[in-house]
């Protein structure tokens, strides 16, 4: 009927173990109990009060209260860690924390209607590449030179007058590029000093070359055509026996002849 063991000191009535704490008797000058002898009166102390009862320790019935506390199931602690405390950040912390932050990138903005106005882009934007223009056209030239079949084919054409001429027995060859709109083809006036592009008055001279003989003119494409000016002799093409018409344009291909006065042909040539 004890409320608590007399070894562990468990208290059945709280359910827990509880430290044994002599009580002073009530009146020490009673006497002792019936059975024991009378202790020799001596002057007593003054008694101090009674310290509470400290809470006892729970049973521990497989002896592991005095033994140390495992470390295998605790959670793993890094090397020289330190009681965790507030300290100051870095000093490059701080200026991070000060520094301003970026701005903000510009928010769309809503129209009169309604309609969202996003802001054009910042970055700019890669350079195009420069766009093939119009091939350039290719430059024609004319070789120019006394010609012999041309002038058999002439002489058998004309009349008694054309017995006195004679073909230059050399001639140095000449080029001359077309550029331009036209290029003209004649003789020098000295009277005026008129001289057209390609001038065959130069010696060895072709008396049958008018002073306006005839034109080269450029066509769209870049080629060139041929336009008599109505001159006394006329001018053929490709040793051709009839003249062109005056004033008329005829086309001209690459390697092309052009003949005018007794002996002189003018060769066309691209590139």
């Amino acid at each position: 009927m004890a409320p608590y063991c007399e070894e562990c000191r468990w208290n059945f009535l709280t359910g827990t173990a509880t430290s044994y704490t002599p009580i002073a008797p009530a009146n020490r000058s009673a006497g002792p109990p019936p059975g024991f002898p009378s202790a020799p009166s001596t002057p007593s102390a003054p008694s101090a009060p009674p310290a509470p009862p400290a809470p006892a320790a729970p049973q521990d019935p497989f002896g592991y209260h005095d033994s140390r506390p495992s470390q295998v199931n605790r959670p793993a602690e890094p090397l020289g860690a330190e009681p965790t405390h507030h300290q100051a950040p870095p000093p490059y912390a701080q200026a991070q924390a000060q520094a301003p932050a970026p701005p903000a990138p510009p928010q769309p903005r809503a129209a009169a209607d309604d309609d969202w106005v996003l802001s054009p882009p910042s970055q700019a934007q890669p350079p195009q590449a420069p766009q093939p223009g119009p091939p350039r056209p290719q430059q024609w030239t004319a070789h120019i030179g006394p010609d012999r079949d041309y002038f058999m084919a002439m002489m058998r054409r004309s009349g008694p007058e054309a017995s006195g001429l004679n073909l230059p027995a050399y001639a140095p060859p000449k080029q001359l590029p077309l550029q331009g709109n036209q290029v003209s083809i004649g003789r020098r006036r000295h009277s005026t000093g008129e001289s057209p592009d390609i001038d065959l008055a130069v010696p060895p001279e072709d008396p049958g070359v008018s002073h306006q003989h005839a034109v080269l003119v450029q066509q769209p494409d870049g080629s060139w055509a041929v336009v008599d000016q109505n001159s006394t002799n006329g001018t053929t093409v490709n040793g051709g026996e009839e003249p062109i018409q005056p004033y008329v344009p005829v086309q001209l291909q690459d390697g092309d002849r052009v003949h005018v006065g007794a002996w002189t042909t003018i060769t066309v040539r691209r590139g």
